[in-house]
């Protein structure tokens, strides 16, 4: 009973015996060949064995006729030795070889035909050749019907081969039925307790353990063991193989501690059955690593393996197929541990081993080119990855059938490259071509299809063909409703892949519904903390997050936290995974501190169970470094940032595409902090790795030239930054389809900079191109449809196209309200907007509503000091200071200032604004001491947190220096004036707009001062940067010869003041719709004016009060006091509908008019 060394023994000592007493070639001696060899097969020898057989073969050849039975018994051993070899062409010659033999030496229905067939049909089996196996098994089978009663255990056997065959083509239901056919039979047939009936339960068990079905497959095995129990000795090989099996269910549910004991069980069994370094050994050691790999424990994975592997090279010839599986599993669980090139050297091995053990071609050869195409393909080596899986394809199509299952599998793994690539066509086409091998390969309902279908649905999802996508999506769902159990967890998984797309559509319920439903499946299909429920939580708390759910979302990561903990080891890298998405919710929710505490804890993991080295460290550091982007802590970023460069630099090949990504977000740290030339060089250090790493149109590239034309966009570099966007736009339109959604997004880019530029009519236009792909891609209510409304509600808003601004704005905010929950915090951006329109339209009560109505979503939506609220307080205040409400303006900027302080560092750059807004508030009170001091405080803040010569911290000075000039302290006024310029001219180039601002403010002091000629000197330098810079009618090009034109107006220069507000009003002409108000401000005509403001403007707006009281003091001026009364009397009455009581506007046209009637 397994004790081989003493059966070994026996039979060459018996053939010693036989040698002496019988002649040479007598036939005895080739039975004790015969025998020596069955031993030798059993002890996994099969070198040895195969020379045992041969020698038999040898003697009875000579011994007996050339057709004799014998002949055909020995070639038939040694295609089995062949066989367990997979050399399966010998294997295949040899059955061939006793079929012949026996056709010509036995009646036609002889059970020893019956046994020949039966072979073949293995050796076919285990080929792939599936159609082929199942003919010659039938043909066993009928033969067997002929020469046997119908309950013999024969009929058995082949029912049960014949399911074997069912069940490698996916046809369970069928094998299911073999099998139980073989059950009924064998149950008639033989004892209750025999172990023939134990192998019946044990191959039910394997279809219900492949169906998902793992309670029945459970209870299967366990039948089988108690047989085995009863029929053999306590430590039988058998009873080991009961426990692997036992084992294998509990690891398909994830019940890896379960599974592990089962597995430690039969390899006790074995210890005691069999020699020390018998080949089952390894299978067991093999299944250990193969349960400690999937719990994350990866270095006693690799001790498993490796021990897998010395038994092997012990018990097995140096380049046995054995060797080769073994480093294939060792390679695999390097690859899990980002060691790419331990991973690539173990394949590499494996596939030696192969190239010398088998033909040249054979399908083992091709698998382990499939292997390292894995490895290369995450290491992001395209160009090789492709190369080794077309080497598999190559040999695949030599040794196999041309609609082979494997040609599949080679065509989906270089579809996935492609989709890394993002060359989605090609993607498409290779899972097109891996689903029309699995149609002829496989029953139409056969599981395969269905995960090509998958494939196919997740490149249209990339693709943004949503239609598309689901239509695969579902006939993937069709496939596995057919082919397996109501609850199986296949299921779940076609459940979360429609949820994915949904959520990718941004249809968030649909989305949550489909996950849901995919938790429930394996509620009911798996143990009650299955590491797959903590990834549907996952899921559901990812769309949580999008829909801005953060206290759901926060709990649905946590849920996913509690079951890993649960279900697996204390440091598995799925727990550092859990720890990310609750820190992407803290990061949302601007809870900064908590979402670094989190990260931190998802890198402390990794840490511990991975490489020094490996990429997931470098992806923690890189979000840390994220967070401290966001929380203004550059140098931390910064520090962040460099250390994941550091480790992608050891661990990944010279050009990989990980390194653009590390480049870009070092230079997104530079870019906040105004070093523009270092954000350049980094991101142009990206682009130029990508060129080297990626295919031409490849979209990564777009991305890289949009930073860089967001870069030359601060730095004023109008057309460079047009030029890189539109480079970006190319891209995506070679590799994309044109109606994807992302080409809307660059649109969108486009636009934003045209509105910056005022060229509003070309800003326009790409809004509504984007609006139109949204329109097409997109269902009608989509939030991203909102966002390109929103766009061209800016231009128009810019326009002063105010009516009009509003109508986009409010389209927008009713697909926002129809797309997400009712207090998402987009819905609270969209009231901020409209209140601006209202507040520049002068409807302040409107304003207010609209504000009031974002700070109320805002409170429910988001932590009680989350930045967005201080935000809605600032919109708040602004309007109070427009309606004179300064008390009201002050107490709302802080409240916004409280807020920053609890949510951000203390030096975090935001801080800055609101003290600043303070600042503006005390300005416009006339409290200049006060004003001052906050925006001094402002300035401290941005010393502090930003580099010394920042574009921000010019923003401050001229701030200040507006305040001395009002102060009429004007040497301090142009020193913070000269201040904001010296850093303007270290930072900015040449002419970048932003000079023209410092230009502006030192003008205006000097305009305050009287020194006219000085100031018209700073204004014409403003005018010629502007020149430089800007569109020829830019609006801000109108604004400069305006102010030139009020300067030569004070200096008694009276033509040259009109020419200069002439060329002013064509500018705004051009620029402007025909009624902007700031063309009110171009014509002297004061009537004209207040025609344009009457159209431009509601009917109570401040700036037409102002106009008619302008209008009343000329006529007061002309002596002609009833019409002056009239106009002043329009004034107030206006100012008293549309200003607090106590305005001072008010009190100002009180006293006019108080004048006017003295003088009647």
């Amino acid at each position: 009973m397994g004790e081989y060394s003493k059966a070994l023994l026996s039979n060459e000592r018996s053939l010693e015996i036989k040698k002496i007493a019988l002649p040479p070639n007598h036939p005895d001696i080739a039975s004790s060949y015969n025998n020596i060899a069955a031993v030798y097969t059993k002890m996994g020898e099969y070198s040895k064995a195969l020379s045992s057989y041969e020698q038999s073969l040898e003697i009875q050849k000579i011994a007996l006729p050339l057709n004799h039975p014998d002949l055909a018994n020995t070639y038939n051993n040694i295609a089995v030795v062949y066989d367990y070899m997979a050399d399966y062409s010998k294997a295949l010659s040899s059955h061939e070889r006793a079929l012949k033999i026996r056709k010509i030496a036995l009646p036609p229905n002889h059970t020893d035909l019956a046994a020949s067939y039966n072979n073949i049909g293995s050796v076919y089996n285990n080929m792939g050749e599936y159609s082929k196996a199942l003919s010659s098994y039938e043909r066993s089978l009928e033969i067997r019907k002929i020469a046997h009663p119908s309950n013999h255990p024969y009929l058995a056997s082949s029912h049960t081969n014949i399911g074997t065959v069912y069940e490698s083509m996916g046809e369970y239901s069928k094998a299911h039925s073999s099998y139980q056919q073989a059950l009924a039979i064998d149950q008639i047939a033989l004892p209750p307790n025999h172990p023939d009936v134990a192998a019946d339960h044990n191959n039910i068990g394997n279809v219900y353990n492949t169906m998902g079905e793992y309670s029945k497959a459970l209870s299967s095995y366990e039948r089988s063991l108690e047989i085995r129990k009863v029929a053999l000795p306590p430590n039988h090989p058998s009873l080991a193989n009961s426990y692997n099996n036992i084992g294998a269910v509990y690891f398909n549910m994830g019940e890896y501690s379960r599974a592990l004991s089962s597995y430690e069980q039969s390899l006790e069994m074995r210890k005691i059955a069999l020699p020390s370094n018998h080949p089952d050994f390894a299978q067991s050691y093999n299944n250990i690593g193969v349960v400690y790999h999937h719990m994350g424990e990866y270095s006693k994975a690799l001790s498993s393996y490796e021990r897998s592997l010395e038994i092997r090279k012990i018990a097995l010839p140096p380049n046995h197929l054995d060797l080769a599986y073994t480093y294939n599993n060792i390679g695999l669980v390097y690859c899990s541990m980002g060691e790419y090139s331990k991973a690539l050297s173990s394949h590499e091995q494996s596939c030696e081993i192969q190239k010398i053990a088998l033909p040249s071609n054979h399908p083992e050869i091709a698998q382990s080119y499939n292997n390292i195409g894995h490895v290369y393909r995450n290491m992001d080596d395209y160009s090789k990855a492709l190369s080794s899986y077309e080497r598999a394809l190559e040999i695949y199509k030599i040794a196999l059938s041309p609609n082979h299952p494997n040609l599949a599998s080679t065509y989906t793994g270089i579809g996935f490259v492609y989709v890394k690539m993002g060359e989605y066509m090609k993607a498409v086409l290779s899972f097109e071509r891996s689903l029309e091998i699995h149609k002829t390969a496989h029953p139409s309902s056969h599981p395969d299809l269905a995960a090509s279908y998958n494939n196919i649905g997740m490149v249209y999802c990339h693709m943004g063909e949503y239609a598309k996508a689901l239509s695969s999506y579902e006939q993937s769902l069709q496939i596995h409703k057919i082919a397996l159990p109501p609850n199986h967890p296949k299921f779940a998984q076609s459940h979360n892949d429609i949820g994915h797309m949904y959520d990718n559509m941004g249809e968030y319920s649909k989305a949550l519904s489909w996950y849901e439903q995919s938790l429930q499946i394996q509620k009911i299909a798996l143990p009650a903390n299955h590491p797959d429920w903590a990834a549907s939580y996952n899921n559901i708390g990812h769309v949580y997050r999008n829909m801005g759910e953060y206290s759901k979302a926060l709990s649905s990561y946590e849920r996913a936290l509690e079951i890993h903990k649960i279900a697996l080891p204390p440091n598995h890298v799925e727990l550092a995974s859990s720890y990310m998405g609750i820190g992407l919710v803290y990061q949302n929710m601007r809870e900064y501190s908590k979402a670094v505490s989190s990260f931190e804890q998802s890198l402390e993991i990794r840490k511990i169970v991975l490489p020094p080295n490996h990429p997931d460290l470098a992806s923690s550091y890189e979000i840390i470094g994220l967070v401290y982007t966001n929380m203004g802590e550059y140098s931390k970023a910064l520090s962040s940032y460099e250390r994941s460069l550091e480790i992608r630099k050891i661990a990944l090949p010279e050009n990989h595409p990980k390194f653009p990504q590390s480049y870009n977000n070092i230079g997104e740290v530079y870019y906040y902090m105004g070093e523009y030339s270092k954000a350049l060089s980094s991101y142009e250090q990206s682009l130029e790795i990508q060129k080297i790493a990626l295919p031409v149109n490849y979209p990564d590239l777009a991305a890289s030239y949009n930073n860089i034309g967001m870069v030359h966009r601060n730095m004023g570099e109008y057309s460079k930054a047009v030029s890189s966007y539109e480079h970006s736009l190319e891209i995506r339109k070679i590799a994309l389809p044109p109606n994807h959604p992302d080409l809307a997004y660059f649109y969108d880019i486009i636009g934003l900079m045209y509105t910056n530029m005022g060229e509003y009519s070309k800003a326009l236009s790409s809004y509504e191109q984007s609006l139109e792909i949204r329109k097409i891609a997109l269902p009608p209510n989509h939030v991203e449809l909102a966002s390109s409304y929103m766009g061209i509600g800016l231009v128009y808003q810019n326009m002063g196209e105010y009516s009009k601004a509003l109508s986009s704005y409010e389209q927008s905010l009713e697909i926002r309200k129809i797309a997400l929950p009712p207090n998402h915090s987009n819905l609270a951006y969209s009231y901020d907007m409209i209140g601006l329109v209202y507040t520049n339209m002068g409807e302040y009560s409107k304003a207010l509503s609209s504000y009031e109505l974002s700070l109320e979503i805002r409170k429910i939506a988001l932590p009680p000091n989350h930045v967005e609220l201080a935000s809605s307080y600032m919109g708040i205040g602004l309007v109070h200071q427009n309606m004179g409400e300064y008390s009201k303006a002050l107490s709302s900027c802080e409240q916004s200032l409280e807020i920053y302080k609890i949510a951000l560092s203390p030096n975090h750059p935001d801080l800055a604004s609101p003290y600043n807004n303070i600042g503006e508030v005390y300005y416009n009170m006339g409290e200049y001491s006060k004003a001052l001091s906050w925006v001094e405080q402002s300035l401290e803040i941005r010393k502090i947190a930003l580099p010394p010569n920042h574009a921000d911290l010019a923003y401050s000075y001229d701030i200040i220096g507006l305040v001395y000039t009002n102060m009429n302290e004007y040497s301090k006024a142009l020193s913070s004036c000269e201040r904001s310029l010296e850093i303007r001219k270290l930072v900015l180039p040449q002419n970048h707009p932003a000079l023209a601002s410092s230009y502006d403010s030192m003008g205006a002091v000097y305009f305050n001062m009287g020194e006219y000629s000085n100031a018209l000197s700073w204004y014409e330098q403003s005018l010629e940067i502007r020149k430089m810079a800007l569109p020829v009618n830019h609006p801000d090009l109108a604004d400069s010869y305006h102010i030139i034109g009020l300067v030569y107006g004070n200096m008694g220069e009276y033509s040259k003041a009109l020419s200069s507000y002439e060329r002013s009003l064509e500018i705004r002409k051009i620029a402007l719709p025909p009624n902007h108000r700031d063309l009110a401000a171009s014509y002297n005509n004061i009537e004209k004016a207040l025609n344009i403001r009457k159209i431009c403007l509601p009917p109570n707006h401040p700036e037409l009060a102002y106009t008619y009281n302008s209008i009343g003091l000329v006529y007061d001026n002309m002596g002609d006091y009833s019409k002056a009364l009239m106009f002043l009397e329009k004034a107030l009455d206006m100012r008293q509908k549309s200003l607090p009581p106590a305005h001072p506007k008010i009190t100002e046209s009180m006293r006019s008019i108080d004048n006017v009637k003295k003088k009647l």
